[in-house]
């Protein structure tokens, strides 16, 4: 079976390295930085043992006698899609969308390398029987794989090769027999501090002069030498679940990893040496378009909290009725349409997957989503954030206030609405402040906007996608149908 929320927990004291605030923190399951957050992707853990549950999130294992989590399955149709993200939205729902790299993210890219394996087979290092024993361990294990494929922003104008100094990018540095010795940092980690194993890539392509630096590998995350420097915690600034209810408890985290001569066993070697490989992992399997349709799932469902919030702050401020009102709803709703859609035309206009085993969601919708994503996110921020107007500033300090004899009473004349006594309507406010204004909240805007990459990165995805010769040639056959209009008559 998958492993257990208490077994998840049990898997990260494992003595890994992680520093927050200068310090190095001996447990991420008992720290106020991370424990809230590590108890809520237990929850997911368990839910995949829940009786009306176990079908819709996992499959029977490749031995029959144990199941793993569907995401970890090639899809072979467009049934198999759909289930996929049914399972996909049932771990969305557990955190309203606010855990984007939930274990099923990167499950679902680790079947898209299986699905072509051929890219692994480079000139100097084939990775093919390496990615089989990956997918097994990882799938069978029900293990949490983090990720850190982008190189550190210190001069983009430079090649990995061409910086001021060696090992600011993880490269290999030294060949052993049993394996390979790598140093430098890759950002972001998102969730790696919650991770079992991190995988360690570039998504970005390669020239021919940074080789050394063409390589992908997964290694448990207390391997020796490996670091996690981890950002602010906002779980840890987090007065109660009260007054920060997301940042409490879905605060997943970024860090950077630094690898101080951090040894790789040959067998958990990926891409080795590679350019065209280390590139190809990430666009030449089905990895993209799986991460694109757990994302997709996950930005549906967050919209579709958003929305509920929208709702929930009108009434609660008595303005629902209100046509301009209604017009603003309307408008969050149309934009939560295009999110739910897009993913059910993706699996739809399904296609098989380019040199390789099963079907994707279709590449060309999965590069628009992220256009749409990124766009559209910001822009329902703001309409909700016109909806609450003066109320998400005007709030009590924390729920204590209304605990206090004198304080309380005058909170409940004061602060309340029609139908919303004073308690629900701070408990709504400050919901909305978390989603809306907070630390936690920007940086999720921030998230929406780049996680798959800068606009630079899809847009011109978009463009290889949409076969623009097809609609030159529409316009080509429009421009056919007529010619230049005769010439006017002459009058003598």
């Amino acid at each position: 079976m998958t492993r257990t929320g208490s077994q998840y927990l049990d898997s990260l004291r494992d003595g890994r390295q992680v520093w927050l605030d200068g310090e190095l923190v001996r447990d991420v399951t008992k720290h106020p930085a991370f424990q809230n957050t590590a108890r809520s992707i237990a929850e997911l853990y368990d839910l995949t043992h829940d009786p009306g549950l176990v079908d819709v999130l996992t499959v029977p294992g490749g031995d029959g006698s144990t199941r793993e989590h569907r995401a970890y399955r090639i899809p072979e149709n467009y049934e198999d899609l759909v289930a996929r993200r049914k399972a996909y939205k049932v771990w969305a729902e557990a955190s309203f969308g606010y855990l984007g790299r939930s274990p099923d993210y990167m499950a679902g890219g680790i079947a898209g390398f299986l699905a072509v394996p051929e890219v692994f087979a480079g000139e100097s290092f084939d990775g093919r029987q390496n990615l089989g024993s990956y997918h097994r361990r990882m799938a069978g294990g029900d293990l949490y794989q983090a990720f850190t494929i982008t190189n550190p922003q210190i001069d983009r104008t430079r090649s990995a090769s061409e910086q001021e100094e060696d090992d600011l990018y993880v490269r290999a540095v030294k060949e052993l027999d049993g394996g390979i010795v790598v140093r430098g940092a890759k950002m972001i980690g998102t969730a790696a501090v919650f991770g079992n194993e991190i995988i360690v890539g570039t998504i970005e392509p390669l020239p021919p002069q940074d080789v050394d630096y063409a390589l992908s590998f997964s290694v448990p995350i207390d391997t020796p030498g490996l670091k996690l420097v981890s950002r602010a915690s906002y779980e840890a600034s987090a007065r109660s679940v009260f007054d920060n209810p997301l940042s409490s408890r879905f605060d997943e985290n970024d860090a950077l990893l630094v690898c101080d001569d951090v040894f790789v066993p040959w067998d958990r070697v990926l891409v080795y040496r590679d350019t065209r490989a280390a590139l190809l992992q990430w666009w030449g399997t089905a990895a993209y378009a799986n991460f694109v349709h757990q994302a997709a799932t996950r930005f549906w469902t967050k919209l579709e909290f958003l929305s509920g919030l929208a709702i929930l702050i009108a009434k609660a401020n008595n303005t629902y009725e209100l046509p301009p009102v209604q017009n603003q709803i309307g408008r969050i709703l149309g934009w939560l349409a295009v999110a739910r859609s897009m993913v059910l035309a993706a699996e739809a206009a399904w296609e098989p997957v380019p040199g390789g085993s099963g079907v994707r969601i279709n590449n060309e919708i999965a590069s628009a989503h992220r256009a749409m994503a990124g766009e559209i996110y910001p822009k329902v921020i703001q309409e909700v954030k016109l909806l609450a107007g003066g109320g998400l500033i005007q709030l009590p300090a924390s729920g204590l206030d209304l605990r206090h004899p004198e304080m309380g009473g005058l909170i409940a004349k004061y602060v309340r609405s029609p139908g919303h006594p004073a308690e629900r309507r701070i408990k709504l406010l400050k919901l909305a402040w978390d989603a809306l204004g907070s630390e936690f909240a920007g940086r999720h805007e921030q998230y929406e906007r780049f996680y798959h990459g800068a606009p630079h990165i899809y847009f011109p995805m978009i463009l290889r996608d949409s076969r623009p010769e097809l609609l030159e040639q529409l316009v080509e056959k429009c421009m056919q149908g007529y010619d230049l209009p005769a010439a006017p008559a002459t009058t003598s």
